[in-house]
């Protein structure tokens, strides 16, 4: 890839948007053949690492709605990113097969509603001068509400343990009041886990006058809005048949979107193709792997870990910042926090070395065990060369600061002890 191609990105879509404004750690790699283009992935891939942004109708629970998903779509795992209760209606996130890893991240994301609020007892408020001061006071229970503030859940329709918890409200707007029904419309954007139905009770109790929750929609869940694609359940069923019996799978392409639109917030870092295979099974990511990261990645900051093509290997937690990115030369960038991407859809490049090559030969012929470990036919020179301190540090280097051979140090007791020529 030229620079002349980076130097336009307006076409990169999902996780590749934006990659010539990354910073480069490497530029030169070897490119495969394996893993696909999210966007270009064969159908059946398409559905195993894909997401549904479903507008949930009032009925069914959530449970229920993901479970009729799974029996149209003849996957393996269904999951949602929060409940919604069945009287509600709104962004259900459905992850499929492979794209369920993504579950737990995706319920602690933040979501935004719009509630209709029913008060009682406004029929006495009818001169001008008591409800100008009505709308005052719930314009300031509505200010007061933005903040972090304890919940208890209700007692009917409750899906956790009634115990009261901390959940922080950030936006909370007033967008519609009819003074004859006593009907408010608001739209909240809230932490996850807040009950709507507590914070409609808590503006009554501000205001002083009984209220209560009469409808709910979610118009945002995580990345996804009202705007991203939504469907419903008979666009699922559509576009499933559509494919199965007249071969017709851009319908389908439709209503399934790849996983990597609910990563597209995280910061990445791009690794080269000869250590994917190696992430999937669960090892961390050295420097010798990058090729570009954000220049915004701090020490702790969960990453996603991203293929020359897109797609998302692995969910990380960054062990280095970008300043250290760049300026090591060795170490780990980011140790796996959640393997998305199946094993062995890249080629395999690790335990190709001499070392390893030995030691695969060892177990072979019975000189290591199956765990490669030492035995009894061991040969002599492999057991000195890992238990062999001396020697090991006179070929690997001391690394260790606070000894040096022949040093003479003194114990937590006082003795004397000295490294052994």
């Amino acid at each position: 890839m030229t620079s002349q191609h980076l130097s336009d990105t307006s076409e990169f879509k999902l996780l590749l948007e934006g990659f010539n404004q990354l910073h480069v750690r490497s530029a030169s790699y070897t490119p495969t053949q394996n893993g696909y283009s999210p966007l270009q992935r064969p159908i059946r891939e398409h559905l195993k690492y894909g997401v549904i942004n479903l507008d949930k109708t009032a009925g069914p629970s959530s449970h229920e709605v993901v479970a009729w998903i799974r029996r149209i779509l003849e996957v393996e795992k269904t999951g949602h990113s929060g409940t919604l209760d069945p009287g509600v209606t709104g962004c259900l996130l459905v992850c499929l097969d492979r794209a369920t890893r993504l579950v737990k991240s995706q319920q602690l994301m933040g979501k935004e509603y719009v509630c209709v609020l029913q008060f009682k007892d406004l029929a006495a408020l009818k001169d001008e001068d008591a409800r100008k001061a009505f709308s005052a006071c719930l314009q300031q229970a509505l200010a007061t509400l933005r903040c972090a503030q304890l919940q208890l859940p209700p007692k009917e329709g409750c899906a956790v343990k009634r115990q009261l918890r901390v959940r922080e409200i950030y936006t909370l707007d007033l967008l519609e009041f009819n003074f004859k029904t006593g009907q408010a419309v608001l739209r909240a954007s809230c932490q996850a886990g807040t009950y709507m139905r507590t914070l409609c009770v808590h503006i009554g109790l501000l205001v002083g006058h009984e209220a209560y929750m009469l409808e709910l929609r979610r118009v945002r869940s995580g990345e996804l809005t009202e705007k991203t694609n939504m469907v419903t359940l008979h666009d699922v069923l559509d576009s499933f048949w559509c494919w199965k019996n007249l071969g017709d799978e851009s319908y389908l392409r439709k209503v399934v979107m790849p996983l990597e639109y609910l990563l597209k917030s995280y910061k990445r870092i791009f690794v080269k193709d000869s250590s994917i295979n190696a992430l999937t099974y669960g090892a961390p990511l050295h420097i010798q792997g990058v090729l570009r990261y954000d220049p915004r990645i701090s020490i702790g900051d969960t990453v996603v870990l991203v293929s020359t093509k897109g797609e998302a290997v692995a969910l990380g937690t960054a062990t280095m910042g970008a300043q250290d990115i760049m300026g090591v030369s060795r170490g780990i960038v980011s140790k796996v926090k959640r393997v998305i991407m199946d094993r062995d859809l890249y080629d395999r490049q690790w335990g190709l070395g001499p070392t390893a090559l030995l030691k695969k030969q060892l177990i072979k012929n019975g000189q290591l065990d199956k765990y490669g470990g030492i035995n009894k036919d061991t040969p002599k020179e492999w057991v000195e060369r890992f238990q062999n301190t001396e020697e090991f540090l006179k070929t690997a280097g001391n690394t260790c600061g606070n000894s040096t051979e022949g040093a003479n140090t003194k114990d937590a007791d006082g003795r004397q002890r000295g490294l052994k020529k």
